[in-house]
């Protein structure tokens, strides 16, 4: 390969420059320079030679003509800014070029030469080419150090974290057998057998375990996970993985399980977290389990510090009341009270808390030094008390509206009947249907009422059994329509409706005879948010119906009641052949709050 002190003759065409392959000449044995060609020529990775000011590409390899899909005629003396991806900087490491038919691929550049004029250049794989620089201080920042294992060699590799954490040199610096030294034997004889395990399985494994740091002596409390790798023959030819200092994390985790029993049989029946915050180094710790259930942590996943509760768990409505709050009890040294809600980790849900807790300070007039507090996890509740206020609020809704139908209908039967016996015939129907329309509803805890059941409540008397109970075999009745359960809102009126039209149809019209037939039929049409109910009434074969001379109580609940409390467009036809009632109800909306049971 070219060193740089003896470049390439950029006069000489390609192929006769050494001789390769194309050999005209039948000479003897190749000299040095051939030797040379030869080594560029079958190199395993691609090689190129540059002009001198790193513009045009002089020469290539097949290895570097086959990983860009060029062949050598294409490459001559054509610029390197061609090949390269986005930005069209040629710079050293992991980059994406294009190929010759525009795709791309993700190489390893290195230079070398005089000036850099000859590049090395190689491909790498997805997972290769995606570890970037940023991947790597990521895991730096999560305090995670890579290692690998290498069967043939026996020895570690540890990346620089890695080799911080453990106290030895960074790269293949130590062995299985030295790294155990620092381990007691119980807990490498564990490990050994965990590993094994896993291995045989083909699995990924994960331990925790005290060591004694080379470097100095220390002890720490380690956390590593590792899978096993598999050569080309499937046998084991290493390990890779992490490794993490969790000291902190498993010495609190230790101290919440050593904390006085008693406490923790209090607070967690009392549902409570208890916490403590160490102000100036911002760090937490939970004192007992129900700490971490609120917020959604595993132990491993560590405790939460004021700034990531503030900036980053509290909710940002709730951010500036906290804050003012803290600032309040810090400054009047009072006891600190305060709501708000937090995103918990686990399922990212919203929950709401209430957290009390009182600053320490190590002597009167010092900045304190520690919060210790308590938090509750108050949604359920509060939901519950919302739920409350809410039933409330509509059971004397409810009320209002049921009492002032009674009262309507005891006016309006007074004032048509004839008798007190008709008085009291027709208010007792009312009543009962009003009664059963309730009952309906409290059977769904307030919330439906099914429009076949109201139906069949009001028409079953009229028609005759056949067994199956929908009363509408002999034809007599006939209801068809899809099951619809009515809200609340308007399931009361609707029922109140039916019985009238039934009571009608019994008294003077198709269900005051043996030859007359009721139909009901009823459908959904979607041309509304929460649809409209379509509701037909159609009598037959009764008597001939006459107009009404008067208006009566039926007569007004169906125009007036359904129009203004359902907001329904009703229709009524008197024909000869029978009375037909046409209405379209707009659905309201289902009130899920109102009901307990969610």
């Amino acid at each position: 390969m070219p060193d740089g002190d003896a470049p390439l003759d950029e006069a000489t065409p390609r192929g006769q420059r050494y001789g390769v392959g194309e050999r005209l000449d039948h000479s003897p044995a190749p000299d040095a320079g051939d030797l040379r060609r030869v080594a560029f020529e079958e190199a395993a990775v691609g090689l190129a030679v540059l002009s001198a000011d790193a513009r045009l590409i002089l020469d290539a390899n097949r290895a570097f003509c086959d990983l860009v899909g060029l062949a050598p005629d294409g490459l001559t003396a054509r610029p390197i800014a061609d090949l390269l991806g986005p930005g069209g900087v040629l710079a050293e490491g992991v980059q994406v070029w294009r190929r010759g038919d525009g795709g791309p691929v993700d190489v390893r550049v290195r230079r070398s030469g005089t000036a850099g004029t000859v590049l090395v250049v190689e491909a790498v794989d997805a997972d290769e080419a995606a570890r970037s620089a940023e991947n790597r201080d990521a895991l730096v920042a999560a305090g995670l150090g890579e290692w690998r294992w290498d069967a043939l060699s026996g020895r570690l590799t540890l990346s620089r974290r890695a080799a911080q954490i453990l106290g030895h040199p960074p790269g293949p610096s130590v062995t299985w057998a030295e790294l155990k030294a620092g381990i007691a034997e119980s807990e490498a004889t564990r490990i050994r057998a965990l590993v094994g395990e896993a291995m045989a399985q083909a699995r990924s494994y994960a331990f925790e375990c005290r060591l004694k740091r080379a470097e100095d002596g220390r002890e720490i409390i380690i956390g590593a996970r590792g899978q096993p790798v598999r050569g080309p023959d499937g046998g084991l030819s290493g390990m890779v993985g992490v490794v993490q200092d969790v000291t902190t994390r498993v010495e609190a985790r230790d101290g919440l399980m050593a904390r006085d029993q008693r406490l923790r049989v209090a607070t967690s029946l009392a549902r409570l977290g208890i916490f403590e915050w160490h102000m100036l180094e911002d760090e937490a710790i939970w004192e007992n389990d129900r700490m971490f259930e609120i917020f959604g942590h595993g132990p491993e996943d560590g405790t939460v510090g004021k700034n990531e509760f503030l900036n980053d768990i509290l909710h940002p409505d709730d951010r500036q009341a906290v804050r003012r709050a803290i600032s309040t009890a810090l400054r009047e040294d009072a006891i600190l009270h305060t709501t708000g809600r937090i995103r918990r980790r686990s399922d990212g849900a919203w929950r709401t808390i209430d957290m009390a807790g009182r600053f320490e300070r190590d002597a009167p007039n010092r900045l304190p030094r520690r919060l210790i507090g308590v938090v509750a996890d108050v949604t359920d509740r509060r939901v519950a008390e919302e739920r409350q206020t809410l039933l409330i609020r509509e059971l004397h809704h409810r009320v209002k509206n049921t009492l002032a139908t009674v009262q309507a209908i005891v006016g309006s039967t007074a004032r048509t009947a004839s008798s007190i016996d008709s008085f009291y015939e027709a208010f007792v129907g009312r009543i009962k249907s009003l009664a059963h329309t309730h009952a309906v509803l409290t059977e769904d805890t307030w919330q439906t009422a099914s429009l076949r059941n109201l139906l069949l409540n009001e028409l079953k008397p009229y028609a005759e059994e056949d067994g199956d109970g929908d009363g509408a075999a002999d034809g007599r009745i006939a209801l068809d329509g899809p099951e619809i359960d009515l809200p609340s809102e308007i399931a009361v009126p609707i029922g109140m409706a039916i019985h009238e039209l039934t009571t009608n149809a019994a008294k003077y019209g198709a269900l005051s005879n043996r030859s007359g037939r009721v139909a009901v039929a009823w459908a959904m049409l979607p041309d509304s948010p929460n649809g409209t109910l379509r509701f037909a009434w159609r009598e037959s074969g009764g008597p001939t119906v006459l107009p009404p001379s008067r208006q009566g109580f039926g007569s007004r609940l169906l125009q007036r009641v359904l129009s203004t409390q359902v907001q329904a467009e009703v229709e009524t036809t008197y024909a000869p052949d029978g009375f037909s009632l046409t209405m379209l109800a707009p659905l309201p909306p289902r009130n899920d709050a109102l009901n307990p049971l969610t």
